[in-house]
């Protein structure tokens, strides 16, 4: 697992840094493959902005969120990026061989 913390524009704080790290490292047990994750925290004009590119394998994700308060960007940065994985997951696990019984589909479901 590889994460990459980039400052535009702000104090770099370790507080800041370590909080982006633990947050965003809670997506490598939604990935098969090791993550590698470029995330850049900025503040322009009392906006703060957070945005992430996550790579593992052959999947890649990318979110941005602004708002206020950077840890509060950061939360909901974390949770878009969770929700793609968990989508790209579900569509990737309903497409194997026996996900879904055959006779489900080939028979109308009977009211009794």
């Amino acid at each position: 697992m590889n994460i990459a913390i980039t400052f535009r524009q702000m104090e770099a704080t370790e507080a800041m840094k370590v909080y982006a790290t633990e947050k965003v490292a809670k997506l490598q047990k939604f990935l098969k493959q090791p993550m590698k994750t470029q995330v850049t925290l900025s503040c322009q004009n009392q906006v703060r902005r957070a945005e992430a590119d996550v790579s593992a394998g052959g999947e890649h994700y990318h979110a941005h969120e602004s708002s206020e308060d950077m840890y509060g960007s950061i939360d909901r940065l974390v949770d878009k990026l969770e929700r793609q994985v968990r989508a790209a997951r579900e569509v990737a696990t309903a497409n194997h061989k026996g996900a879904e019984r055959a006779s489900d589909r080939l028979l109308p479901a009977s009211d009794d």
